[in-house]
Parts: structure tokens; sequence; C-alpha cells
């Protein structure tokens, strides 16, 4: 009679560096109340329940927190609403990006005042500049704060790719320490990681398993939202050796980020029909009655396959 050899157990995989802003972050949506006013007091709520959930950092008035509607004097207010809420201990990160190098400096003064452990600032959009200028841009915003940088490359919004070759060059700037990615370029990611020290997040939830494997600091996750332990039980998998287990995981959460993210509508909507946390401002408009219904189906899907 013949036996099965047992399969051996496959050792964790040895602890990487923690990123400058964790692991896990979620770019928050920003709640209005019913008739469009910011509202903090949901904002408090939701940032509780998200680190609850697993998130080891949270980001701020970014394109998920519908930051080209919000004015200067929300964004303070929601930092510091935020802030209030969850404590010193959870590392808050701010979007100061405009199409405007004066007024993303003085966002990043103001967020910096306000209590953010990070800015994420994102290449000048529509006026398209070279590569020089958007590298200047970058470094002018670095020099005005004594905070770290998070860079958010993300051409299909922006129409303007942060080269590599840029890349290499900010990474010289002390403060300029992450990358938020969206350049669905996995090739020119691990050239970057691979010569300089900057951590990379994925900015897009179909490819945070797959950066992560290559290296990436993790993720900043607009799904995280409404399915904050479940995105991070795939990195926890994978962390602790069990690759086929986080391929599992991440495959339970596809649906929902194809919901979310790839179904038409822009994740602030898709997130918002989720949760209730206001209406989105316009020129946003709410998700109709037929695709919340089928979001909430996939959600409940997901829920009742990782409970």
């Amino acid at each position: 009679m013949t036996t099965t050899p047992a399969r051996p157990s496959v050792p964790p995989r040895p602890a990487r560096p923690s990123g400058p802003f964790g692991r896990t972050l979620c770019a928050m949506v920003t709640p209005f109340t019913a008739a469009g006013d910011l509202d903090t007091e949901a904002a408090g709520r939701h940032a509780r329940a998200l680190v609850a959930g697993g998130c080891d950092g949270l980001v701020l008035n970014g394109t998920t927190g519908e930051s080209p509607t919000t004015d200067d004097a929300e964004k303070t207010a929601l930092l510091k609403a935020v802030r209030e809420a969850v404590g010193e201990e959870v590392r808050l990160v701010a979007g100061v990006g405009s199409a405007d190098t004066r007024h993303t400096v003085r966002l990043a003064r103001e967020a910096e005042a306000a209590g953010a452990d990070g800015l994420l600032v994102v290449t000048p959009y529509y006026s398209r500049p070279p590569q020089d200028a958007v590298r200047a841009h970058f470094l002018r915003v670095a020099e005005a704060t004594g905070i770290p940088l998070m860079l958010y490359d993300i051409p299909g919004r922006t129409g303007t790719r942060i080269e590599p070759e840029t890349m290499l060059r900010l990474a010289e700037h002390p403060r300029v320490v992450a990358v938020k990615d969206c350049s669905y370029d996995l090739l020119a990611a691990t050239r970057v990681m691979a010569g300089t020290s900057l951590a990379y997040y994925s900015g897009c939830e179909e490819l945070n398993l797959p950066l992560y494997a290559l290296g990436g600091a993790g993720y900043v996750s607009t799904v995280a939202n409404v399915a904050p332990r479940q995105m991070r039980a795939v990195l926890d998998a994978f962390d602790a050796g069990d690759t086929c287990g986080a391929a599992r995981l991440n495959g339970l959460t596809a649906p929902l980020v194809e919901a979310v993210m790839a179904a038409g509508l822009p994740g602030t909507v898709t997130v918002k029909a989720l949760l209730e946390t206001g209406p989105v401002r316009e020129p946003l408009q709410p998700a109709d009655r037929g695709t919340v219904a089928g979001l909430r189906r996939t959600l409940e899907e997901l829920l009742a396959a990782t409970s």
C-alpha cells in the first residue's frame, strides 16, 4: 500500500519593510448631508469603521473623496474631523493635487497644519506639462512642507504620465517616498522599485496582489470603503506564505472590484450607492436603482463568501 507523502508546510514569508503610510489604505469617500454640505460627523464614523475593518491608513480628499468639487476649507475641515475621530496612530494622507502648482503648495501647507502625515500629489492635469515641468512641480511641493509625498501616477485621468526616468530622479528627494500607481505598467513599476526605495501602492484593485507580489508596499483602495476586511485578507494571506489562498481570496473580491470600478460609473458614485454617506456632488450623478441593486447583490455575495 502506497501512501501519499505529506505536503510540506509553507513557511511564512520574511517580513517586508513597512510602507511609510502602512500597507492597507482606503481612498475614503467624503460624506455629505442630504443638502449637499460636508458631513464631518459621518466622516468620523466612517473613518472609525474603516480602521476597525483593517485599514492602516486613510487617504482623504482624493478622487474618491470628490476633491474637484470640495473647496479648500472643506478639505481642511474633513482632515481635522477624521484626525479627531481616529486619533494620532492612524496615518492620514491628504490629497492636495491640482493643475496649479501654487494652489497645490498652498493645499499642502494647509494639510500639514491640519495634521496630515503625508501628501498625495497628482500629476498636473489638462495642461499636459513635459517631464521637466512635472518634476519641478513635485519638487516645489516637496520643498514646501516637512511631511512626505506620495506621487500619484494616473495618466488615464491627467493625460500625463510620470515617466520612469522622472520617478528615478524624484526618488532622490528625501521627502518623495511613495507612489500611488495607476499606470497599469508593471514593468515600469518593477524597474523603479528595483532602482529606488520608493514604496509602491496599487491604486487599481485588480493589480493589488500582482504589484504586492512584485515588492509593492500595499494599496490605496476605493473598494475598501465597503469591504476593508476582504481587501486586506488578500495581502494577509500572501504575507503568511499562502499564495494559493491569496489568489483565491483575490478572486472572491474580483466581482465587487469590477462592479465598483469597471462598470461605467466612477468609483465615488458606486461606493456611495453602497454607503449611507450622502449624495455625490455635480457633475456626478447618483447611480440608478437597477445599478444599486446589482451592487448590493455583489457585495452581499462577497460578504457571505468570506464570513
